[in-house]
């Protein structure tokens, strides 16, 4: 692919992503987008105009925000049967992760026009990056709901998954956000705060969610900004670790059952991993 000034194309909607604080992270290639398009549709247009004052870029600029998305599909679309092009960018990061976006881009490729986009910096992968965990697994959640009730039902939906989780959370939120997730999590599964990313007062804290609200109360500079949270995947049982009731329903059918069978029908009964019950069983047997 051709790797000199990007040129846009007639009738499309690009997907800008912008910094989440440090401006010098936008890339090249967003810059000739954002120099080049017709019109660029921002959440916040104060924001997006000190952005392209930085770099010298003028703009007709439209605010296309949460509240009036569903009411500027006609508008947009207008744009671009017109020919036009059309940058979306959001106060920072990805547009559409847990920010505004995605039922604009539904709606033109339904249209028939085209989507590109323009990637950059995102605030849950930068935190990720740097949260020192080597399971490639994880799950962005985003937003947990705002009242406890709803809050620690979704952190419960959330707890068996084998992965490391990750959450946006508000300022103002983060001390009941985080007593919830300790009575829902335990006190001993970690916890990575990302704090101001980018930003002067960066802050990066990794500690046991026992311990997560002393820190936070200690200093109430903690507590501002926007926060990544990152619980990493937790501790596995071995393989040979089995609940009390398992391993004595397997006992039980050993004695009455060639081990195979033993081994499945305990497996339908309690839950369990069948390789682990096996591995138990296996060490179970008398020596021949």
């Amino acid at each position: 692919m051709d790797q000199s000034k990007t040129a846009v194309i007639p009738a499309t909607l690009y997907v800008v992503a912008t910094p989440i604080g440090n401006l010098r992270d936008i890339t090249l290639r967003a810059l000739d987008v954002l120099a080049a398009v017709d019109v660029i549709a921002a959440e916040d247009t104060r924001t997006t105009k000190h952005l392209l004052t930085r770099y010298a870029i003028s703009k007709t600029l439209f605010a296309l925000h949460r509240h009036n998305e569903s009411a500027l599909f006609t508008k947009i679309a207008e744009l671009l049967s017109q020919g036009k092009t059309v940058a979306m960018v959001t106060d920072a990061g990805t547009p559409a992760i847990s920010d505004p976006g995605g039922l604009i881009v539904r709606f033109v490729r339904e249209q028939g026009f085209k989507v590109v986009p323009i990637p950059g910096p995102n605030a849950a992968v930068c935190a990720l990056s740097v949260a020192g965990i080597s399971s490639p697994h994880f799950l962005f959640y985003g937003f947990l709901p705002t009242s406890s009730g709803p809050r620690l039902r979704a952190l419960a939906n959330l707890k068996p998954h084998p992965c490391s989780l990750i959450f946006y959370e508000a300022p103002h939120r983060i001390l009941e956000c985080i007593a919830d997730m300790a009575e829902v999590f335990g006190s001993d599964r970690r916890i990575t705060f990302a704090r101001e990313l980018t930003k002067m007062f960066e802050t990066i804290h990794d500690c046991a969610l026992g311990e997560a609200l002393a820190w936070l109360e200690a200093d109430s500079d903690r507590r501002k900004g926007e926060f990544v949270l990152i619980l990493p995947e937790a501790d596995r049982p071995k393989e040979t670790e089995l609940s009390e009731q398992a391993r004595h329903t397997l006992q039980l059918l050993m004695h009455e059952l060639p081990l195979k069978q033993a081994v499945k029908l305990a497996a339908e009964i309690s839950g369990e991993s069948k390789n682990r019950l096996y591995s138990v069983a296996l060490s179970l047997q008398p020596p021949e």
